[in-house]
């Protein structure tokens, strides 16, 4: 029997943001310009051995009040059951992400010492990449070591506009993108 997963789309000031979710959680919540948008879509059908429904279950509906509530800059965080497929090391490393604060980043050094696992920098900007919860697990807070934003499938445009509204630079504009 095929897992039913709820598939939607939400405007944000960046982009169209494709939701999917199944009973259990939200399994996918990417910007439709991500580069390897395609590739995690179908490995979530795959990996879920999905049948599409194209409606809202309670985790997309609730992911979008969410969302709005964080671009109009009055959340900080999100509350929302995930349903995500990785190796064990990527959850890891998105379970990580998720306790940097709102408004401030870390590099890919600190985040691997965080880890307790220096030499693996490269292996984590990977995992970090397989993001499948763009914004809500917020990979677009690690930057280079230098400072410099690097490293985000979405654009680095895209990073740098989550990042300054984050520190409160921008005001959401709908118009922006």
């Amino acid at each position: 029997m095929k897992t039913p997963i709820y598939q939607s789309h939400t405007e944000t000031p960046i982009g169209e943001m494709l939701l999917c979710a199944t009973e259990k959680g939200l399994s996918l919540a990417q910007f439709k310009q991500r580069k390897d948008f395609d590739h995690h879509y179908n490995k979530l059908l795959i990996q879920k051995h999905g049948e599409l429904v194209h409606e809202e279950n309670e985790h997309i509906t609730s992911i979008k009040q969410q969302l709005a509530e964080y671009f109009e800059g009055k959340r900080q965080q999100f509350d929302i059951a995930k349903d995500i497929v990785g190796t064990h090391f990527q959850q890891t490393v998105w379970e990580m992400l998720q306790n940097i604060p709102y408004g401030t980043t870390i590099s890919y050094q600190e985040q691997a010492n965080q880890m307790n696992n220096p030499m693996a920098i490269r292996a984590i900007a990977s995992a970090n990449g397989m993001n499948p919860l763009e914004v809500i697990i917020p990979c677009h807070r690690v930057v280079g070591k230098d400072g410099n934003l690097t490293g985000y499938s979405s654009g680095l445009q895209a990073k740098k506009w989550l990042l300054s509204m984050e520190k409160g630079l921008i005001i959401y504009e709908p118009t922006l993108f």
